[in-house]
């Protein structure tokens, strides 16, 4: 295995977690792309972050 082919790995797996949290993130009642954009660049925090926080507060009718 070469150092190319691990670089793929390594970006597949960060993508298909990025992917996991977006729908984690919806399942919890946040924005589906704003934790996929965040989960790029945290990776596993942004998992972590999701997992610990509690629901966002429902919205009040209009």
């Amino acid at each position: 295995m070469n150092v190319v082919e691990v670089g793929r790995s390594y970006a597949v797996g960060w993508g298909t977690l990025a992917l996991i949290n977006a729908g984690l993130a919806q399942s919890k009642g946040r924005s589906r792309l704003a934790w996929f954009l965040a989960s790029l660049l945290l990776g596993p925090l942004a998992t972590f972050i999701i997992v610990v926080t509690d629901n966002p507060p429902p919205k009040a009718p209009k």
